[in-house]
């Protein structure tokens, strides 16, 4: 495009806010909220699993999950997502945002429903199933992050694409919550209907029958309200980008978007000949890498070192929770109880701390910009983490985990307030449109490669040198585990200085895609 910005495109940046952001933020967002439920309830019932199938009623503690076990169960999902997360960024950019994205909204139904009715004759044979159906639930999942992030940034203005697009995101944030409630009623339900003493009392009697149902329906759950938003998905528009740009039909793409606006929008004759001579250089080539290289750099390393904490941090709050005091321990709780007691904590965390940091995102991205957000966010977790790790003793007394509970919840306000946000928004922001979510899918991707070693890492990690869990080697404990995380802020901190600024410009002016390679050359 080596003319100006397209009329339709420049009609975008300056359109009002007006009722189709919402239904597109909505819309959009719902995908996260599923994203969000199916990727962390797993941490609410990964115990009761441990005491459903590997129960001994002769050990003085209750049943846990094998260390290979509980990493698969924990894990896999986040494998599946960093694969579908590379294939459907790239299938987004092929076939069209659209074309795909109501693909990966039913994959993630059918195997969120699927992960609830597991099966087998033996616990291998039910865990297996489990694992099965959540890798390609991971696989729904890893779709919805470059296609929702991509099409909510094309179908934004430019003046609040970053609270649009942090919007989305802080779907996760409610998602996240509900899990916890749904977590909570569901087990308050069934310990009230099948009340059961603690294990210590009676090991037995401690694990009813019924309990087995209470894992299912929490996975189940969280897909009622992804299904309710399918149909409003298959009738939004492919954006205009992708329309004009890459499809190179001006002529539907001001169609399309004359009637999302509800305004006439001008088209302009020389408009199908301006796409044609715009730039075609792909992902290997030379110009990309003189033109983006080191951005795409800053935000898969970013995006990596962020998620080695963010996800380390959620997955295994509970037995962060467990080692301070703060959840008693499992054998003076019977198995339903002791989902109700992790759900509560979860809860309170995501209320407090998880949830507003994403709010302040939505409400400021627009005012302080990308950039600073994100090296506040690390900058703070850094402190954060370091503060809960010095004095780590002193917050293991009965009498000061209130202050821990404080801190922890800190970390999680900045990561929402922060870098968890932003490394979401600025790859669909900063690449061309024929690129951008593919790159966006790689940026997603790198963060789950992170969000694998903090889920697996942490696991081993976290494991007292002295008196490691059932099944476990030593390993350097948790307030080694905090520093480790301390460090790996503090270097997303250091690579977020090469993530460019976006705030208040157009798409095609961040990413240049309307300066052509002559213009450029004499620039």
């Amino acid at each position: 495009m080596a003319g100006g910005q397209l009329n339709v495109l420049a009609t975008l940046d300056q359109a009002k806010t007006q009722w189709y952001h919402f239904m597109a933020i909505v819309i959009a967002g719902m995908g996260f909220f599923t994203d969000a439920y199916d990727l962390f309830c797993i941490a609410l019932v990964t115990r009761l699993l441990g005491r459903i199938y590997y129960s001994d009623p002769t050990s003085k503690d209750p049943g846990s999950l094998p260390p290979n076990v509980s990493a698969a169960v924990t894990g896999v999902a986040l494998c599946g997502t960093l694969a579908g997360q590379l294939f459907f960024g790239w299938l987004g950019d092929k076939l069209g945002r659209k074309s795909v994205y109501g693909f990966t909204l039913i994959l993630m139904v059918l195997c969120s429903v699927a992960s609830g009715l597991s099966f087998g004759h033996t616990p291998k044979g039910v865990i297996a199933t489990l694992c099965f159906f959540r890798f390609w639930l991971g696989f729904g999942i890893g779709g919805d992050y470059p296609l929702s992030a991509t099409i909510m940034s094309e179908y934004a203005n430019k003046k609040t694409r970053g609270a649009f697009i942090a919007a989305v995101f802080a779907m996760q944030g409610f998602g996240i919550l509900f899990g916890t409630i749904v977590a909570l009623v569901v087990s308050a339900a069934f310990r009230n209907a099948f009340p059961a003493p603690p294990y210590f009392v009676d090991a037995q009697a401690s694990l009813v029958p019924e309990a087995d149902y209470v894992w299912r329906v929490i996975l189940m759950f969280g897909t009622i309200p992804a299904a309710l938003t399918y149909y409003w998905r298959m009738k939004m528009p492919e954006t205009a980008r992708y329309t004009a740009l890459i499809a190179r039909n001006t002529k539907q793409a001001t169609a399309d978007m004359a009637k999302v606006l509800k305004k006439e929008i001008e088209e302009e004759e020389q408009a199908e000949r301006q796409v044609v001579g715009a730039n075609t250089w792909g992902l290997f080539s030379a110009q990309f890498l003189r033109r983006h290289g080191l951005h795409l750099l800053a935000t898969t390393s970013t995006w990596f070192l962020l998620d080695i904490a963010f996800y380390s941090q959620n997955l295994f709050q509970k037995d962060i929770f467990t080692k301070v005091g703060w959840i008693p321990p499992a054998r003076t709780m019977n198995a339903i109880e002791e989902v109700y007691r992790i759900s509560r904590a979860q809860a309170l965390i995501a209320l407090c701390g998880t949830i507003p940091g994403y709010w302040f995102t939505v409400g400021l991205i627009d005012v302080v910009g990308r950039f600073w957000i994100q090296i506040m966010g690390f900058f703070m977790m850094t402190v954060f983490m370091l503060a809960l790790g010095v004095p780590y003793e002193h917050w293991t007394k009965a009498s000061n985990h209130t202050g821990f509970v404080v801190l922890y919840g800190l970390t999680f306000f900045f990561a929402n307030f922060g870098p968890n946000s932003t490394t979401f928004i600025v790859p669909a922001e900063i690449f061309p449109a024929r690129l951008r979510s593919t790159c966006h899918g790689i940026s997603a991707a790198a963060g789950k490669a992170g969000a694998i070693i903090g889920a697996f890492g942490f696991l081993y990690a976290a494991q007292d040198p002295k008196k490691p869990d059932k099944g476990y080697s030593p390993g350097i404990g948790i307030r080694n585990a905090l520093f480790v995380l301390a460090g790996t802020n503090f270097l997303g901190m250091l690579m977020s200085l090469f993530v460019p600024e976006s705030k208040g410009k157009s798409l095609e002016e961040i990413s240049k895609e309307n300066v052509d390679e002559e213009a450029e050359a004499k620039v």
